[in-house]
């Protein structure tokens, strides 16, 4: 595998939530709409004229209203049709390079505050730019209590311990530097951006927002104590790519603790029957073994299909289950297009969109699913691990499980809401081509709660990224005395 196809594979972690097909549905419904990674632009040279940016920015804020379930859900109108009009009045007469169409874009999508509604980060762009021998800013980081501590060091200046808090980077102060990030990430809240973040990578973002710079200073505080550091960037691969450690990494696994059973199930994506065929496994061995608690982990979780989370809950449930309260969708003239050119057209879930007038909001409803037969199930306590990094269905199957009182939830709030606007829509601008992914439905979690915040632990215990302890298991096992 070249360099290119590596870290394209390495962005489509997380930009995220969507290219992991966070999209959510059930089998039928979102395994066939799942997004696709988006490059959003070519590595060439070429420009957008301004008037194909005015056209083009025309016609994203007309999809937003069109398409997206309730664009006002999160901004009034009044601030949306305002923030639309400085941006447009910003655009000026210069031609446009694909990465700064797609800046503007995004800035205008994430004035809805959806997290499900982006348009990607430009991976493109951001390879064309690493393999002309690009930098980036040296230091990684990750945001807890308020502080913008380093998680990661690749400067090779030694005197920066993990941990310490940032301050500023060549004058400007952090927070003012997160503001003019904050339009690149499209969240609900601070809470969930930062997260996002965290995951995303600061340096990327930096770069994203502030472009190049040939050196940085910074001001770090370390145990009460100021002091002040020139910085010189690395190299996109070799400075960072090769040397991250990606957030979300979720990944099967199954080991046992005694009489505790510890059980990973990755991504919920992918391979459906590899999976299928791991839970199926897993269960049966933890039966096998008579353990009398199991810990299902869906921390560092970027989300999937509800077919794959669903598989894995028949395990624990003792009758059928559904994972949501309500699933509601809006159909438009643009999806109907997109659906009669792209979609099964015997599938019951697009046959709805079609059957409904564009612009018509409606219900869709799924079947409930089956827990595995009574030999076969897991009848112990059953305790899940969450903290913000479980993404999308991740948070939503969390919010499940705890709605039905199958388990007790263990760790921090996730930064996604488990009723939340979703099931991304996606298409290209004309003009541009850039890739804009919007939210037509709203999924109400089971207990048919729609207060707006993340999936609420049971037993709250924070994660720390900046070590390698794992806070919430460990509390937990020494909690457990089975």
């Amino acid at each position: 595998m070249n360099k290119k196809c590596f870290y394209l594979k390495a962005l489509s972690v997380f930009p995220l939530i969507t290219l992991l097909c966070c999209a959510l549905g059930n089998k039928s419904a979102v395994a066939s709409e799942a997004v696709t990674p988006s490059t959003n632009d070519s590595a060439s040279e070429t420009l957008f004229s301004n008037e194909m940016i005015r056209s083009d920015f025309d016609v994203l804020y007309q999809s937003l209203l069109d398409t997206h379930y309730n664009p006002y859900a999160y901004v009034s109108k009044d601030t949306l049709e305002s923030r639309y009009s400085s941006l447009k009045a910003q655009i000026g007469n210069k031609p446009y390079s694909p990465l700064a169409a797609t800046k503007l874009f995004q800035t205008l999508v994430s004035s809805l505050n959806n997290g499900h509604t982006e348009v990607d980060f430009p991976v493109s762009s951001y390879l064309a730019y690493a393999e002309a021998g690009g930098t980036l800013f040296p230091l990684d980081l990750a945001f807890e209590n308020g502080k913008a501590l380093i998680r990661a060091n690749y400067s090779g200046n030694v005197s920066i311990s993990k941990g310490s808090q940032l301050l500023s980077i060549n004058n400007v102060e952090i927070n003012d530097i997160l503001s003019t990030i904050s339009p690149l990430i499209s969240a609900e809240r601070a809470y969930f951006k930062l997260a996002k973040l965290e995951v995303l990578s600061f340096p990327r973002y930096y770069w994203y927002a502030f472009g190049e710079s040939d050196s940085y200073s910074v001001k770090i505080l370390n145990e009460g104590v100021v002091s002040t550091h020139s910085l010189s960037p690395v190299s996109v691969f070799e400075g960072f790519e090769e040397k991250k450690d990606e957030v979300l990494r979720a990944q099967q696994l199954l080991t046992f603790y005694d009489n505790v059973a510890y059980l990973n199930p990755g991504h919920f994506s992918g391979d459906e029957k590899q999976f299928k065929a791991f839970i199926d496994e897993a269960f049966s061995t933890i039966n096998k073994k008579r353990s009398k608690a199991l810990i299902i982990d869906l921390r560092y979780n970027g989300g999937g299909n509800d077919s794959f989370s669903d598989h894995m809950v028949s395990y624990i449930a003792d009758a059928p289950f559904k994972w949501n309260a309500t699933f509601q969708l809006r159909t438009s003239k643009r999806l109907k297009e997109d659906t009669r050119e792209r979609r099964d057209l015997d599938n019951p879930y697009w046959q709805a969109i079609l059957k409904h007038n564009a612009g018509e909001r409606y219900s869709y409803e799924f079947d409930e699913y089956p827990p595995v037969a009574q030999n076969k199930r897991y009848s112990g306590d059953v305790y899940v691990l969450v903290n913000r990094h479980s993404h999308s269905q991740a948070s939503v199957t969390a919010a499940q499980i705890q709605d039905y009182g199958w388990a007790t939830l263990v760790g921090e709030e996730t930064g996604d809401y488990p009723t939340l606007y979703a099931s991304q829509f996606q298409f290209a601008l004309p003009n541009t081509g850039i890739t804009v992914k919007i939210a037509k439905g709203y999924i109400v979690r089971v207990s048919g709660s729609e207060a707006e915040q993340g999936v609420q632990p049971d037993i709250v215990i924070r994660d720390h990224l900046l070590d390698d302890e794992d806070e919430i298991l460990d509390h937990l096992l020494n909690e457990l005395s089975y």
